[in-house]
């Protein structure tokens, strides 16, 4: 299949995933806490990608390290203890819409830091992208007036740190491929986790009941769909396609999770599907050919 129309496979498939993964979250938190949420599927993303792809790691040439570690960082590390605490302190749905955030900031980090260029109809497409988003977070704070926004500020983080993600991917780690980028960052990511996990006294205090279990069930899940074969998939999508294409997946993901959010009791109006159509329609924008 020609990369044109793989990049759209690969992106409907990432949209289904990842758009599942606010769920999982929110299920494996009722028996973990967040930031042991955030490490164990590390952790457990880490053992799954050394099983599939161990040898890829002597593959990797010197001068790739430094910027592998800063990608593992910014792009997996701090957002999977970010995305965790939000989730606790508001809705699933909610964290997946502000998560829409991350294409704009691709495409000013992309500019400002990373010198890359883009069309004034993609910055359009962005900011009509942006309005969707803005129309769904104000209808979800309606319909939940008792959730804590400061908590939001974490998805933005997490946002921007994707961005960085994307951009250093495709200016630096282009000569690698897809496998080799998503094992090294986890190879590079058991130890800082590990520390995490001895300075919360994890290893001491967890009780392996019924609740811990059922939320480490989840956490594997998502570990191995959501954060392992994903992360593959996804760098594949960068090397194939743009920052700002890759990074639109975002803007599908609320979707997805919106549809979980109501089979798992979260409310939906006619409002937020319509938002939901101004969200594609900048999709559509961003990623349009002359």
């Amino acid at each position: 299949m020609e990369s044109k129309n793989l990049r759209w496979v690969y992106l409907i498939i990432l949209a289904l995933i990842w758009g599942s993964s606010f769920i999982l979250m929110k299920k494996a938190l009722l028996g973990l806490s967040p930031i042991h949420v955030g490490a164990l599927r590390i952790l457990f993303t880490a053992a799954f990608l050394i099983l599939i792809g161990a040898k890829k790691i002597f593959s990797i040439k010197k001068r790739h390290w430094y910027y592998l570690t800063l990608n593992g960082l910014v792009g997996t590390f701090f957002p999977a203890f970010l995305f965790a605490y939000a989730i606790e302190k508001i809705d699933s749905s909610i964290a997946s819409i502000l998560n829409s955030l991350t294409p704009l900031n691709t495409l000013i980090f992309g500019a400002i830091v990373f010198g890359f260029g883009f069309r004034k109809r993609q910055l359009i497409g962005v900011l009509i992208g942006l309005v969707g988003t803005l129309m769904l977070i104000l209808k979800g704070a309606e319909i939940n007036p008792n959730q804590d926004y400061f908590y939001a500020s974490f998805i933005l983080i997490a946002s921007i740190g994707y961005a960085l993600n994307v951009n250093i991917l495709k200016k630096y780690l282009h000569d690698l491929d897809a496998l080799s980028i998503t094992v090294a960052n986890f190879v590079i990511l058991i130890i800082p986790t590990l520390i995490v996990l001895w300075f919360t006294n994890f290893f001491n205090t967890v009780e392996l009941n019924e609740s811990t279990k059922t939320g480490m069930f989840y956490l594997a899940i998502l570990a191995i769909f959501g954060t392992g074969l994903a992360k593959i998939m996804f760098n594949r999508l960068i090397q194939i396609s743009t920052p700002i294409f890759s990074s639109s997946v975002t803007y599908l993901i609320p979707i997805v999770a919106i549809t979980w959010g109501i089979l798992d009791g979260e409310k939906i109006t006619l409002f937020q599907v319509v938002s939901g159509g101004i969200i594609m329609l900048g999709v559509y924008l961003v990623n349009k050919s002359k």
